[in-house]
């Protein structure tokens, strides 16, 4: 699947370079390094988007303005793994897309529309990026931060994780047991405990 692909030149060691630094070269209009951040970030961010809505056409549109957003503000990114920023992004971008589709079904003008407060949703998803659970998470490995995110944050059974990931089932179950128990523990060293009581 193909949405949007920016043409570029050909990046040695594409797949060793992390996300910050494809931002970094993305913010300075590196069409190539927005090409690689696509691939690599594009099929899981559609799968996720796929199981909020069931319009495929909404879902494309979605991730294209992603994506445009991206190669807008990749300036703007705080310099971690991408994944995070990215689902921030995309559903905000589901989220406006929803509301526009209601007001249109309701007839209202676009020129009338007013911005309401942030959902429910939106500020859960900025408190996973922003806040102590976005930090903890940073802190765990990538690939046991992938399956909390598939099966906690996305709500995807095992066998769905497994698909999107590319890894058998029994992988999925003991990476999301340790992922818990890394994040608890990142947690904990985040916001430690107060030892002893009052004097």
């Amino acid at each position: 699947m193909r949405l949007f692909r920016p043409v570029g030149g050909h990046r040695e060691k594409d797949d060793a370079e992390s996300d910050a630094a494809l931002l970094r070269a993305v913010a300075d209009g590196d069409s190539a390094a927005m090409a690689v951040l696509y691939d690599r970030h594009a099929g899981w961010l559609h799968a996720r988007l796929t199981r909020r809505c069931a319009d495929p056409e909404v879902v494309r549109e979605v991730l294209q303005d992603t994506f445009v957003t991206v190669w807008r503000s990749a300036a703007g990114h705080r310099g971690q793994e991408a994944g995070g920023w990215l689902w921030t992004i995309a559903a905000r971008r589901l989220v406006d897309a929803r509301r526009a589709q209601e007001r249109a079904a309701r007839g209202e003008r676009p020129d009338t529309w007013h911005e309401p407060a942030p959902s429910t949703e939106e500020r859960v998803l900025a408190g996973l990026e922003y806040g102590d659970v976005g930090t903890a998470l940073d802190r765990i490995s990538p690939e046991l931060r992938d399956v909390l995110r598939a099966t906690v944050v996305d709500g995807l059974t095992t066998r769905e994780t497994a698909r999107l990931l590319g890894i058998p089932e029994g992988t999925v179950k003991s990476r999301a047991l340790r992922a818990r128990a890394e994040l608890r523990a990142a947690l904990a060293r985040l916001n430690p405990a107060p030892t002893g009581g009052p004097a």
